[in-house]
């Protein structure tokens, strides 16, 4: 009787399902927004018809997930200890996000890069004035002048 009860699966949320109904939620949500743009038919789609797509596709992916999610780890029992720099991750891009427009891309993404290599990875600073430059130099060459794709200058012009 006593082996039963250790042997008992530990009951609750595990981490496979939650994972499975926030991608549920964020296909609700993206569908929902998508709600105003117009379908189109399927010989001419319409502006809402991908993102719908992917929202249908997201969904289903997060009920397979959480369907599928039963032998994984309770989410009580997840340790977090990474959890701090997440924290700073996602708080640098936030401040990317809104820096976009007032610095510009090149000074942006040089920064956000600095930050990363240097602060976060805490590589050689040759390596990562090399890498962030090269990159924020690059990408907008390869954006702004190849594909046309028009990316924010700033006041400066970059």
């Amino acid at each position: 009787m006593a082996d039963a009860v250790t042997t008992a699966p530990a009951r609750g949320l595990r981490n496979d399902q939650a994972s499975g109904l926030v991608l549920l939620l964020l296909a609700i949500f993206i569908g929902w927004q998508n709600r105003s743009y117009p379908l189109g038919s399927l010989q001419e789609p319409g502006p809402g018809y991908v993102p719908l797509m992917l929202a249908v596709f997201l969904g289903a992916i997060g009920v397979l997930i959480a369907l599928r999610g039963t032998r994984a780890q309770p989410v009580r029992d997840m340790k977090w200890p990474e959890a701090p720099r997440a924290v700073v991750i996602l708080i640098a891009c936030g401040i990317a996000a809104y820096a976009l427009e007032r610095l510009g891309y090149r000074i942006t993404i040089f920064a956000f890069l600095v930050f990363f290599l240097g602060v976060v990875e805490r590589k050689k600073w040759y390596s990562v004035l090399i890498v962030s430059t090269g990159f924020a130099l690059l990408s907008f060459l390869l954006f702004d002048t190849v594909l046309k794709v028009q990316l924010p200058t700033g006041p400066w012009g970059y």
